[in-house]
């Protein structure tokens, strides 16, 4: 039976909340990725995800889908794979972030790029989300943590999240992944084991949340 393991670990009844959960991942390259198939592997059925690239040869080294699909939407293959997600092919932008409806969603995961969008959606809602941080430019998965936007340290992104929301008179909490490892090089270099290892990282937090 496809989930009778997930359910030995959770149990029954907390199997069925992870089965009428509904999540939003915005952005779904390295991270948002491998966060979209855990959380399908686990039972989720509910998944909307929204980005607006097409898959490049530079994804192939991180990006589930990227195989084959050289030039295609992300969001259209991976709901090939994904069958039962709700793919959005739309670029994330302050314009629709203003327009799109986030009420009905349980979670919102941010995997996106955007700093600005970041910073907006943080404010609107905080409540629900969960961000990733930097994941580039790093080797060692094992420097990864869970922790709130505060109280991150040693990430640039991290750092200027932090300081565009103090100027916003912002001070309110929420969940972030993120790595204090110090950057291997100057370009965008990535690794699997680190860019996946984020979007476990984030499947594991909201499966926490969702059981609570």
């Amino acid at each position: 039976m496809r989930y009778s393991r997930c359910k030995t670990l959770f149990g029954e009844e907390d199997f069925a909340k992870l089965q009428k959960a509904k999540i939003l991942i915005l952005g779904v390259g390295g991270v948002g990725g491998y966060t979209l198939d855990c959380l399908y592997r686990s039972g989720v059925k509910d998944i909307t995800i929204v980005d607006y690239d097409t898959y490049e040869e530079s994804n192939l080294n991180r990006q589930i889908g990227a195989e084959g699909n050289i030039g295609k939407s992300k969001v259209k293959t991976l709901a090939k794979l994904y069958p039962g997600i709700t793919p959005i092919e739309q670029k994330m932008d302050l314009a629709w972030l203003e327009e799109f409806n986030f009420e009905p969603y349980d979670l919102i995961i941010d995997a996106a790029d955007t700093t600005k969008v970041k910073i907006e959606l943080a404010k609107r809602h905080y409540k629900k989300l969960i961000m990733s941080l930097g994941s580039a430019k790093r080797v060692d998965f094992s420097k990864i943590e869970v922790s709130t936007i505060f109280k991150t340290h040693g990430d640039a992104l991290a750092r200027k999240i932090r300081n565009e929301l103090k100027k916003a008179k912002f001070n309110r909490s929420f969940t972030v992944i993120y790595s204090p490892e110090e950057a291997k090089c100057k370009e965008k270099g990535s690794f699997v084991a680190v860019t996946g290892a984020f979007g476990l990282a984030i499947c594991s937090e909201a499966i926490k949340r969702l059981l609570k």
